[in-house]
């Protein structure tokens, strides 16, 4: 997609390009007031110059007592919570000193003595520019450790708990199955008369013990009818897996793209914050140069703004990785970290082509439509009550040819006898009843399906709608809003060498810069986070 296209090479470009600016404008303002400067203006160094604000030495110990943990389940690998920002910077040096030096530094500012010559500094030339634009890509970048958003996607499906008390679920239903569609079990009695004379006797002679077994037998179709029931259940219960790995998903997604865009946004600040400084050093070697102290102090107070955004970032970024740490079921211990590059590729299909695959993969569809058939099958068990159910038994009664018999024909043969009986559904209004019960039950699961498509599809819209317009925005900052203040942000700078603007214009301009710059971020996570909406409400991947 293009709007990814810019890499971080190109962003430390333009950021040396702004520097050798600002030392023209330096250059410029000591040659107004006289200041003497080395004669090897326009070098340009890139080296990272590590923050040493009380953030930094915050994240040192605590990325020293997070190395002293040992996370088994989620290790960023190499992960480190210093905060190096590679900010390009422009030195001039003087045929004598080899060593970098800041602008305040190489800034002569006491008064030229009578009759010294006036040093004029030699301005970057263009060929000196063309130089430097053609060495920038040579310029390594080191990303920021981390993991891709997928890593901390499979770790949660992997050992979240509520994913696996889904799958219990769903095998507890699973063994409902042969529950339902087995006989009932049958029964078994044993009558005896402990007293002798006050036992039945037959022509056969005196019963001393008499036992039955019987087995009940459901109408044919019942016991098929609630194991479909409970197959439909168990689908029921597998769309609530699938709906709760695609929470989870989006979930881990969501605070991935979070972290991401707050560690972004504090490396343009931390970035601009070098060319602040800069702006800093030249207003101070004006006001000593006999210039106004005001600029000085609208230097300083956007640096204390910009420091005022880093702890904001930094508490936001703390936030998005305690939510992700406890969806790794790591709440104490794991501090994540996002790769630079959000690895999305493509931009959302078209709306049609979402809701044919959301109608097929949508785990709330999919449970929706596995209940109604289940209330289906109800229904038909409900129907399948007008018949009776069976029973069979066996009787055998033991019999005694002892003495103190009456029949004078007794010759001591037990008694074998089967029975069959049935049940009666007499009461047809009961049964009546049910059957309307389990069609209204079926009405309604019905008009419930369709209220989740209407919201499903609208949803999809809203974030079709989202995305294209994320979309359109990334165009707009990449290729007109951003450049084009660069440009701004350069004229500013040449004007306010040549007093031509004053101090407030130009932070203006590099404000505008600044916003613009966190803006595109936000909007890059955005998009991405809109994607994973669209991933959850479709249900399987587009």
């Amino acid at each position: 997609m293009d709007w990814q296209s810019k890499t971080l090479i190109a962003k430390q470009a333009k950021r040396l390009i702004f520097a050798a600016v600002i030392t023209a404008s330096a250059s410029g303002c000591a040659s107004q007031s006289g200041i003497r400067l080395s004669s090897k203006a326009g070098q340009a160094t890139n080296s990272g110059t590590e923050v040493t604000d009380f953030h930094s030495r915050k994240n040192r110990s605590r990325t020293q007592l997070m190395h002293q943990d040992k996370v088994d389940a989620v290790r960023p690998a190499g992960y480190t919570d210093d905060v190096v920002s590679e900010s390009p910077r422009t030195f001039t040096q003087s045929p004598e000193d080899t060593a970098e030096h800041s602008f305040g530094d190489l800034m002569q500012l006491d008064s030229p003595r009578h009759g010294d010559n006036e040093a004029t500094p030699p301005e970057i030339s263009k060929a000196k520019l063309e130089e430097f634009e053609g060495n920038r890509e040579g310029v390594s970048v080191t990303s920021p450790a981390g993991q891709p958003v997928e890593y901390f996607v499979r770790q949660a499906l992997a050992a979240h708990p509520s994913i696996r008390a889904a799958r219990q679920r769903v095998a507890a239903e699973l063994d409902r199955i042969p529950q339902v569609t087995a006989l009932p079990d049958p029964q078994f009695n044993n009558t005896f008369w402990p007293f002798h004379d006050y036992a039945t006797q037959t022509a056969a002679g005196r019963i001393a013990n008499q036992m039955s077994l019987q087995q009940g037998v459901p109408f044919p179709d019942k016991l098929r009818a609630k194991g479909a029931i409970v197959s439909r259940e168990a689908q029921m219960a597998q769309a609530e897996v699938e709906r709760i790995e695609r929470q989870i998903t989006e979930s881990v997604r969501l605070a991935y793209y979070e972290i991401w865009y707050a560690s972004r946004a504090i490396q343009i600040i931390e970035e601009t914050r070098d060319l602040v400084d800069d702006l800093t050093k030249v207003a101070e070697a004006r006001y000593r140069a006999g210039g106004t102290q005001q600029d000085v102090l609208r230097a300083q107070l956007e640096t204390d703004r910009l420091d005022d955004q880093l702890v904001q970032l930094q508490r936001q970024k703390e936030v998005s990785q305690a939510d992700l740490a406890s969806l790794l079921q790591q709440p104490t211990s794991l501090l994540a970290e996002a790769t630079y590059e959000l690895g999305i590729a493509d931009a959302p299909m078209q709306l049609d082509a979402l809701i044919a695959q959301a109608e097929q993969c949508n785990p709330s569809l999919r449970g929706l439509a596995a209940e109604i058939a289940r209330d289906r099958e109800k229904q038909r068990l409900a129907c399948l009550q007008r018949f009776p159910d069976f029973m069979v038994g066996l009787n055998w009664g033991i019999v005694s040819d002892g003495h103190d018999v009456i029949s004078p024909v007794a010759n001591g043969n037990d008694n074998l006898s089967i029975t069959f009986g049935t049940t009666l559904p007499i009461w047809r209004e009961k049964i009546n009843a049910g059957v309307r019960e389990a069609g209204r039950r079926t009405g309604s699961t019905m008009q419930r399906l369709e209220a989740e498509r209407d919201e499903i599809y609208g949803r999809l819209r809203r974030l079709l709608v989202q995305a294209d317009s994320f979309v359109e925005q990334t165009n707009i900052y990449e290729e007109r809003l951003i450049p084009r203040t660069e440009d701004t942000l350069k004229l500013a700078i040449a004007d306010y060498r040549g007093e031509r603007t004053d101090f407030f214009a130009l932070i203006e301009t590099y404000r505008e810069l600044l916003m613009f710059e966190i803006q595109l971020a936000r909007i890059n996570a955005s998009l991405a986070g809109t994607i994973a909406q669209i991933d959850r409400t479709v249900g399987c991947p587009y």
